[in-house]
């Protein structure tokens, strides 16, 4: 999208017309920490269209692209080989928006997609229904629970230690417009998940808890028995899937007793993409579905007794309850959702299945070799595709040097946990069907010459 410039004229009507005196009144939201002061030292006031686009790409040559390397970060955002056929079948005219349609009984095709990946997503997760995507992850768990407040009359949600970082602190900018009470804190570098000390943390005020499944940090915790806890003190519980192929080798959410399971899909079709647009997984049980956010697609047969589609739920709270709306997202990410479904499509169930005990298999190579170097500890017993690391050192100048050396070694939790020395030295791999056996060497070798101080 090109640039368009504005007139002080163009600005000053536009204010006018919103009642506000300067720009600057727009942004009374932001933090003071946060906004810009000043200019941006060494940026020029102004340049062409052509000078910056060759700045850029001078910029862009100092990454370190995920495909020439070694590749082995996760924490929410995998990489996996999406097959060409998906980014084909995308950019077919039928097909190509990001969009749902306001008039959506016209676009049978863009209905049916959605219909399928519902029905996928409700699979996949064990639950009875599935809406028809939400923005990402985080704020998808965010929607579970406003949701469970609904449901339960109740605000005040646990969020187990091992919720990833990113999704704590989105249900946390949130609360603070809702005034929901959120209790969580940082993970301990432990083999266990303590269950425990999550049961102890529910009350009766409380509406829901929030559990990673797999973990920030790679472990499985035992959803039947906080499912069964949280439901004797009447609370609900929400199941976060930040890496779905998991969901391939491993129980369903629901299966074990959750009441709401939300996630994020990029790991199926969607890519890496810098950081988005990615995609919001959302299911439930179907005596909820009328406090469920989003779009909800349904089959039905037309006047000649055909199969047909229609947006059979719409929670939009542009044309429909406005402020009495169960949720403020106002859309779904329609593309994305398409890659998933298609990509889910190609690889069926059994394809699925194949595919998580491929990155167990790799995983499970790479915690071995990774094990036998001198200073590391592997911290899990049990893991799918991601576990933690232990290092003697602080991980994030361990992944600085790695990075130097080629080689893109996972996420440090000083990293994620900025806070939190404790977690300093604890280092997040995800290895998947991407990773051969001898990126997983050249990682442990690298990671061997950096504890060492061995010059690159």
């Amino acid at each position: 999208m090109r640039y368009l410039p504005l007139t002080d004229d163009n600005r000053r009507e536009m204010l006018e017309a919103i009642g506000a005196r300067e720009i600057d009144d727009l942004f009374v939201d932001v933090p003071a920490e946060a906004q810009l002061k000043g200019d941006i030292e060494g940026l020029p006031k102004q340049a062409s269209e052509m000078a910056v686009e060759k700045h850029m790409r001078r910029l862009s040559k100092k990454n370190l692209a995920a495909n020439d390397a070694p590749f082995f970060l996760g924490a929410g955002a995998y990489r996996h080989h999406v097959p060409a056929s998906v980014d084909h079948l995308i950019q077919r005219g039928e097909f190509l928006t990001a969009y749902t349609p306001y008039q959506p009984e016209i676009a049978q095709g863009t209905l049916q997609v959605l219909f399928e990946f519902q029905t996928q997503v409700a699979r996949m997760f064990g639950t009875d229904i599935a809406n028809a995507s939400l923005y990402d992850g985080s704020t998808a768990c965010w929607e579970a629970i406003v949701m469970a407040g609904r449901i339960t009359r109740k605000s005040r949600a646990v969020l187990a230690h091992g919720l990833h970082p990113h999704y704590v602190s989105t249900a946390q900018t949130m609360a603070k417009f809702t005034k929901d009470e959120l209790f969580s804190g940082a993970p301990d570098l432990d083999a266990d998940c303590d269950e425990d000390a999550i049961i102890a943390q529910i009350d009766d005020r409380t509406s829901c808890v929030v559990v990673q499944y797999p973990d920030i940090l790679g472990r499985i915790p035992d959803l039947a028995k906080i499912a069964d806890a949280a439901h004797d003190r009447g609370a609900l519980l929400v199941a976060v899937v930040t890496e779905p192929v998991a969901l391939g080798l491993i129980e369903a959410p629901g299966a074990l007793g959750a009441d709401i399971v939300v996630g994020e899909g990029q790991s199926l079709g969607v890519g890496l993409n810098f950081g988005g647009p990615y995609l919001g997984l959302f299911g439930c049980r179907e005596k909820f579905v009328r406090q469920m956010p989003g779009r909800l697609c349904g089959e039905t047969v037309d006047a000649d007794g055909k199969r047909g589609f229609v947006l059979t739920l719409s929670t939009r709270e542009q044309h429909i309850r406005r402020e009495k709306a169960t949720s403020n997202i106002c859309t779904n990410s329609g593309l994305c959702a398409l890659a998933f479904s298609i990509h889910m499509t190609l690889l069926g169930g059994a394809g699925l299945e194949t595919l998580a005990r491929i990155n167990h298999s790799r995983a499970r190579l790479a915690a071995q070799r990774l094990g036998d170097v001198k200073g590391v500890r592997v911290l899990n017993d049990v893991y799918f595709n991601e576990f933690t690391i232990v290092l003697p050192s602080d991980a994030r100048e361990v992944v600085r040097e790695l990075a130097e050396r080629g080689v893109l070694g996972g996420v440090s939790l000083g990293r994620l946990y900025p806070d939190e020395e404790a977690l300093a030295n604890g280092l997040v791999v995800a290895v998947t069907e991407t990773c051969t056996p001898e990126d997983i060497e050249t990682f442990a070798t690298t990671l061997s010459a950096v504890l060492e101080g061995e010059a690159a």
